[in-house]
This record gives structure tokens, sequence and C-alpha cells, in this order.
């Protein structure tokens, strides 16, 4: 998310607020951003739940590229460095995903080899991690970040103790996909018989038999009506609408949710681990992200001074940047959560800032692109809509999550 200012005060939830905050507070729409403000306050996403690989495809990086990104959990701030950028800015306004950023940058510098790096991000299940934060990376983290990770979360649990009970079952969107997983298993269903499947064709005939006859149940369709009950993939009110669009959201999450089990080869999704596993698959041959793969290990560790983390919204950031000297622009689903004020201040930094040939990607809940007719024309003009590129880029996010994944790319000659 990339809407407001952010507050002086790092644990101060504003930012959010004023990102999220659009109805008087006691409309029921006032009452669910309110709500929702109240859920995202702490750590969202141990994952970012967007395709590197797409990603890298679609920005092109280039050596001499400095690449700007909203953070999330930080898993492809990390990862666009195989991609060999000048420099990566991650930018957030969630306090737990910073603290999680810096975590991971500390720990490539920290950590003594890849085993140790993969048994704290991979596995993230093991009380070796907390011994090793201790001696390690405690250290040399920042005092706001060290603060963090040692403090309790709402239920009294130190919060580097996740990385020894598994880190990935934690947070808003753990805790989602916990509670679906509790769901299932009353309605009969394991989710994990998913991860055994030998081949597309298997994975097929299993959720045909076993997942898509949950989404007709009158309980789950009602649940899904209350855009409470989404909160957990962080996404506030206004992005509800959106997602669901002129369809029930029943429909719209069995649609994703088939995407995600039966489009990819289970064996190279670490999206559908996460989702039907609860975390990424053990061994040798497990899909994980490029950060954490032992042949980028090198790269990671060589690269991380590159990146530099700071807790403040998007477009502040390129309001302190000089004309023409960013290449890359990652906003994630962020603008979903804008007003068309906030869309075009948003567009207009970027356009001030962009050097020939910048990149801008992003995702939306429904599948069009949202600027045409919400950005002024003089601005939008100025970018070409890479619209077939866009097309096939959804396609092929493995995530499958989002209804849209479009490029952008500033043209030289407008």
């Amino acid at each position: 998310m990339a809407v407001a200012r952010s507050s002086k005060n790092p644990s101060n939830n504003g930012a959010v607020r004023a990102a999220v905050h659009r109805h008087d507070h006691l409309s029921k729409q006032g009452l669910l951003e309110r709500a929702f403000t109240f859920a995202f306050r702490g750590l969202v996403y141990a994952q970012i739940w967007e395709d590197p690989e797409v990603d890298m495809e679609a920005l092109a990086i280039q050596p001499d590229n400095h690449v700007v990104t909203i953070a999330s959990g930080g898993c492809n701030v990390l990862s666009y460095l195989t991609a060999n950028p000048r420099a990566i800015t991650a930018v957030d306004l969630n306090t737990a995903h910073i603290a999680l950023n810096r975590l991971k940058l500390v720990a490539a510098r920290q950590l003594p080899d890849y085993e140790a790096f993969h048994r704290f991000f991979a596995r993230a299940d093991s009380q070796a991690n907390v011994l090793a934060y201790r001696s390690a990376i405690r250290p040399h983290l920042d005092e706001t970040t060290r603060r963090y990770w040692e403090g309790r979360d709402l239920i009294g649990r130190r919060r580097i103790g996740g990385f020894a009970k598994g880190v990935y079952k934690r947070g808003l969107l753990g805790n989602f996909i916990g509670a679906a997983h509790l769901l299932a298993r009353l309605g009969g269903l394991n989710p994990k018989i998913l991860l055994k499947a030998q081949s597309i064709e298997e994975q097929r005939e299993i959720f045909d038999r076993d997942f898509a006859p949950m989404f007709d149940k009158g309980f789950i369709k009602w649940l899904t009506d209350q855009p409470a009950s989404l909160f957990g993939l962080g996404i506030p009110p206004a992005q509800y609408e959106a997602l669901a669009g002129d369809e029930k959201m029943a429909v719209v999450l069995r649609e994703r949710l088939e995407k995600l089990a039966c489009d990819f080869d289970i064996k190279d999704n670490y999206f559908a681990w996460q989702a039907f596993g609860r975390g990424y698959g053990e061994g040798p041959s497990a899909s994980l992200p490029p950060y954490l793969q032992q042949a980028h290990y090198d790269e990671i560790v060589d690269r991380v001074d590159r990146i530099e983390v700071r807790h403040t919204n998007f477009t502040d950031y390129l309001r302190g940047r000089p004309d023409g000297s960013l290449d890359r622009y990652i906003l994630l689903d962020a603008q979903d959560w804008m007003t068309d004020e906030q869309l075009t201040d948003l567009w207009t930094e970027i356009t001030r800032t962009a050097k020939p040939d910048a990149r801008v990607l992003f995702r939306t809940a429904g599948a069009p692109t949202i600027l045409p007719g919400r950005v002024p024309d003089a601005i939008l003009s100025r970018w070409a809509y890479r619209a077939e590129e866009s097309l096939d880029y959804t396609k092929r996010d493995r995530s499958s999550i989002y209804g849209g994944v479009h490029l952008y790319v500033l043209d030289a000659a407008a």
C-alpha cells in the first residue's frame, strides 16, 4: 500500500488510516474501513503475493536502473537483486513490513552461509533461527527493528519466535489461510491433498472433485459476501468492490483458487505450497522465491547493500527525487485503494521522475487497467500501455490472486 503520508512515529497507524478511511466513521462503510485499519496495523504478509519472475520479465531491469517498489513482505525486493539493478528503494506504510524487510537485509549480510539463510526464511520453523537471531542478526539491527522483533504480538508471543514455529502461519494472511484450512477440514477436506498430485491433470481432478463444491455451500457464499471476511488477504473495503465486480464473491474466489490449483505444475509454484501447505516445500527440488534459491545466494549477499528500505509513502518518496532520476516502478495493487486525486498525484510524480523508457508495473483486483478516465490524459498519454503483454503476464502470474497485471512504458516520443 502506498497512498497517504507516513507518520513520523513509526508505531503510529495514522498513515494507514489516512490511506483507507474515506467514509464517515458511523456509516457501514466507515466502520468497515476502521475495522480494516485495526487489522492491518500488524504483520500482513510474511510472504509477498506477486510473482517476481513475471515482474522481472516485464520490468526488463538493466544494470544502471534504480528500482522503486512497495516493500510488502520483502521477498520480491531481494529477488529483484538477481536482475542486477544499480539500486532498489523499498517503501511501505506498514511498520511490520518495514521491520521484516530490514531483518532480511541484515540476515543476508550476517548469517554465515546459505544453509542458515535457507533455514531462517525458507523453513522458518526452527529454534536454531532464534539462536541465530541473537548471535548474528540482533547486534546489527537498528533499535526500532530490534524492538519490533523482540516485542510481543496481540496474544503475547515474541514476534521473533515466529521463525521457530512457522512464520508463514502468522500475520494477517497466514491467519486467513489457517482459518480457510480449518473451514475446509470441518467440511471434510484437507487442503494439503493437492500437494500430492503428480500432474496438472491430477491437480484438476482433485480441484473439481474436492475444492469446487465448497464454494456452492450456503455458509461459504454468505461468509464471502461479508467484506470483512477478506481482510486477511489485505483487501480493504474499496478493493473488495473492485475484486467482486458484477459477480458474487464466492464465484470470484473459486476462479482465482482454480487458477492457483490447476494452471501451474504444483512442483513449480511456491504460492500454491503456501496456500495449500502453509509453507514452502522441502528438499532440493522445492519451489522457492528467487532470493531463497541456492543458485542466487551469492548474488543476494554481494548486492544486498544496494537496497534501502523507507517507512514512507510512494508518492512522498518520489516528491523528494530529482526530475528524470528513476527507471522502474512497482506499485503492487496499491492503486486499487486510491482516489482519482491520489492517482493523479502519484502519476504526476512518476512521470516527472521517470527516465526515458521507464517502466511501471502494477496489479489490480479486477481485470482491466484502472487508469483511463481517472488519470488526466495529459499525463497518461505519455505512457504506452502494453495490453497484449499485460494479458500474458496476468496469465502467467503464479500467485493467481489478481485479475490483472499491467505494464506501462514511458513513450519517449509523446
